[in-house]
């Protein structure tokens, strides 16, 4: 009974890692701030449902994309669950659909327009990580809408998705800038198992170019709802303090040392980021 037990618990850990519960939660409260700069600060149960239905849809799209993955993930990321043997994929598979199930079902109790988003988000997900994923451009593309979007989600949720535009737009270049250094990460990987990401068609010095412009444009637009006085001196302060010398310390290591293991660190400095952007956003 103890090692059923222990394997047990072992599987649950093992469908928790699949998860990336660090992005889920990430998701969660990109909901919750784009609800409460659209609607206020009163969280009403639609807040709450569309925060966890959002997490729930992001965590089985995770938990697909590890299923997909396997094996490219046996040489770029032997540790992972599903190459390391913690679980089988068959039991992935099933988490995956259980998740996409709740978090979609989870909206029905919102509104039509969310159940809509919620599907439509959930197909791409499903269309990225079963093909779009090893594509040039058009998986980065489709991951960094799906990300933007949980902002609108969270617009919905309070009926004033206009108002969260301008973070989703944020996270949209934000995001797109973090996959294409994940490319390069995973180009050993991506290149054995036939997949044409960005830098294994176009080289990493293109691709390297691609973030550059990709993030100097963000930069750009951080800019404006401050410009234009959208946005106040506290949500400056955070940015200029708490965005702009990370994104210029990426660029510069970008540059200086393109090498697989530094593009794992700035991908997951990248990560740590966003949510210096999720306060910045907060205290607009």
């Amino acid at each position: 009974m103890t090692q059923q037990y222990s394997k047990d618990k072992n599987s649950i850990y093992a469908v928790i890692q699949l998860t990336r519960p660090v992005n889920a939660l990430i998701t969660f409260l990109s909901v919750w701030v784009a609800a409460i700069i659209s609607g206020g600060f009163s969280v009403t149960s639609d807040v709450l449902l569309a925060c966890l239905s959002a997490a729930l849809i992001a965590g089985g799209a995770n938990t697909l994309n590890d299923y997909f993955d396997i094996e490219i993930d046996r040489i770029n990321k032997p540790e992972r669950p599903l190459p390391a043997g913690k679980i089988s994929p068959h039991s992935a598979l099933t988490a995956a659909i259980v998740e996409f199930g709740f978090g979609i079902g989870l909206s029905i109790f919102i509104s039509v327009p969310m159940l809509l988003l919620a599907l439509t988000f959930s197909a791409l997900l499903i269309w990225y990580s079963a093909h779009l994923k090893k594509t040039v451009i058009w998986g980065n593309l489709a991951v960094s809408l799906s990300t933007a979007a949980a902002f609108i989600y969270g617009g919905f949720s309070v009926r004033k998705p206009l108002e969260a535009l301008i973070p989703a737009l944020f996270a949209f270049f934000f995001h797109f800038g973090r996959e294409i250094i994940k490319d390069i990460e995973d180009m050993k990987g991506d290149r054995q198992h036939h997949a044409i990401t960005f830098p294994i068609r176009y080289g990493i010095s293109a691709a390297i170019f691609l973030v550059w412009l990709n993030f100097l444009l963000l930069i750009l637009l951080t800019l404006l709802p401050y410009w234009k006085g959208w946005y106040g001196p506290v949500y400056m302060s955070i940015v200029l303090f708490g965005i702009y010398p990370v994104l210029g310390y990426v660029l510069v290591k970008l540059v200086r040392e393109p090498s697989s293991d530094q593009m794992g660190k700035l991908s997951t400095l990248l990560k740590a980021d966003m949510i210096i952007g999720l306060i910045a956003i907060f205290f607009r």
